[in-house]
């Protein structure tokens, strides 16, 4: 990817992200108008609910933006249960480190058990083996047919 490929799509996440801190604020400004509500503040707290509806109008115009972006439901899982998304990334991470060498200690084994049998054959069965290496690479060497 190259550099203005990739200030783009920072660039779109930025303004989504400050569109979406913008939303937070203004919601908590209004929570706390709310919890201590006081008759004069009406007009406040009018202006307030009208810059609410302004920045969701935004993070609607931002969605455009994300539509080709992909959240794996898990991160909504996490998020729901108050962890941190970036932890699915690192959990994530660990998942795929210990699969690597479930599979890689997997096809060891199968490569050992090859390299057994074939001695094991080798011993009990040599010229079949012989001709079975001939035929092995006959069929490495032959060219395609069409």
């Amino acid at each position: 990817m190259d550099n203005t490929a990739t200030e783009g799509t920072e660039n779109r996440f930025e303004t989504l992200q400050q569109n979406i801190e913008q939303f937070i604020e203004t919601t908590r400004q209004i929570g706390i108008m709310v919890s201590d509500f006081q008759p004069g503040s009406q007009d406040t707290l009018n202006d307030k609910i009208n810059n609410m509806i302004t920045d969701m109008q935004e993070i609607d115009r931002c969605k455009h933006l994300v539509q080709d972006v992909e959240v794996p439901l898990e991160i909504f899982q996490y998020v729901d249960q108050g962890k941190n998304p970036e932890l699915y990334t690192e959990e994530c991470f660990k998942r795929t480190v210990n699969k690597n060498e479930e599979v890689k200690s997997k096809v060891d084994a199968y490569k050992n058990f090859r390299m057994t049998l074939t001695e094991e054959l080798t011993k009990e069965f040599p010229e079949m083996m012989v001709r079975y290496h001939q035929f092995k690479k006959q069929q490495y060497t032959a060219p395609e047919r069409k």
